[in-house]
């Protein structure tokens, strides 16, 4: 079930042209890498047919690792369209998590609804190094929640992410992974070898492959 899940997410983000491959112009995160690949999830919510997927996708995942809990939490922004479909679907209720308590008014950073003494599912559309997500579970966790759990689209698999879930006691669930997708690309012909290759080369050493010959 979890194989098919993840060909058939990452078949989805590919149909919709998500995945982004651009060597000679890089993006940048956050944490100051350099990536030749990216991944443009908010496409989806304009994209029916492939956010269905996604969203039965988490389902499928929810009931077949058995995660236990009461609500739904999605982050801010990328998270939230996807923890408010999936709530719905899953008849759960649902709050999100600003990335930072607002200025003005009540001065909340969790929007919809009281999370103390309650288990929550963290929903987020991209893990990169992990910082939001885990913010996210600091916020909630202050609040009083019980959080053990984040789903995420797709993560880079950045070992500093992997590393700050596990210090955080905190287990990812994605729906796909990037070797999957590459996989995929190459027999669909959307990407070719030499491209694939470029970024498993990233993949090794994502620090220091702005400073290789390529």
């Amino acid at each position: 079930m979890i194989t098919n899940t993840k060909r058939s997410s990452a078949k989805a983000l590919l149909d919709i042209g998500a995945i982004g491959f651009s060597p000679a112009a890089p993006i940048t995160f956050k944490s100051g890498i350099l990536s030749p690949v990216y991944v443009d999830n908010r496409q989806l919510i304009y994209q029916p047919a492939a956010w269905h997927v996604i969203i039965e996708g988490f389902k499928s995942l929810i009931e077949s690792r058995k995660l236990q809990y009461d609500l739904i939490a999605g982050v801010a922004v990328g998270g939230v369209p996807h923890s408010s479909a999936l709530a719905y679907i899953m008849k759960k209720p649902a709050v999100f998590i600003r990335k930072q308590a607002k200025g003005h008014g009540a001065g909340k950073r969790i929007e919809g609804g009281s999370v103390a003494g309650r288990r929550v599912l963290l929903v987020e559309d991209l893990v990169t190094t992990g910082g939001s997500s885990l913010s996210a579970v600091g916020a909630l966790r202050e609040s009083g929640a019980d959080v053990s759990d984040a789903l995420a689209i797709i993560s880079y698999g950045f070992s500093e992410a992997r590393s700050a879930f596990e210090r955080a006691d905190i287990a990812l669930h994605t729906l796909t992974d990037f070797e999957t997708l590459l996989q995929l690309a190459l027999e669909r012909q959307t990407m070719n070898a030499e491209q694939v290759r470029l970024i498993r080369r990233w993949f090794e050493d994502p620090y220091a492959w702005a400073a290789q010959d390529l």
